[in-house]
């Protein structure tokens, strides 16, 4: 059973909001158009629409504005992208070991509690994107966007 308290803040407010997440997603594809693994994902590099609409759904799972389903397309959207690209087992690992790296570059939170819960999504959505982007692969056509939240530990202040 999760963390349900009230007043508990979401993971989005935890984080900082928009701009520290932003400024995550910006180290994590700044790391990824250096990464001879991962950089074949964009050839041209990493666009500015694109880290926008990442962030827009980073920030959407992690309990922030509904803006990524709003303007974006939602779930259906994200699956789409992901579709057909054959991710390897070492490159979902790369990804999720980059976005960490990303996440500490720009100081978000590094309570234990707050990392935990948004490892947790990053180990659950890169799985289910890599599972996802096979040729064979059957996924769930439609669902929301996965708003995630603390999991088992609520945050620990001092």
């Amino acid at each position: 059973m999760g963390v349900d308290e009230p007043g508990l803040p979401t993971l989005f407010s935890w984080a900082g909001g928009y701009d520290p997440l932003r400024r995550m997603i910006d180290a994590f594809y700044d790391r990824v158009e250096a990464d001879e693994l991962l950089t074949g994902f964009f050839p041209g590099g990493v666009s500015e629409r694109h880290r926008a609409h990442v962030t827009d759904w980073w920030a959407e799972v992690l309990g922030g504005p509904a803006t990524y389903t709003e303007r974006h397309g939602g779930y259906e959207a994200m699956l789409a992208h992901h579709r057909g690209l054959a991710i390897t087992p070492e490159q979902r690992h790369r990804f999720a070991s980059t976005m960490s790296l990303a996440a500490d570059e720009v100081e978000l939170p590094a309570d234990p509690e707050f990392r935990a819960a948004i490892i947790g999504y990053l180990e659950w959505g890169t799985r289910l994107a890599a599972e996802n982007s096979q040729p064979r692969a059957t996924p769930v056509e439609h669902a929301s966007v996965p708003r995630w939240g603390w999991g088992v530990a609520p945050p620990y202040v001092p």
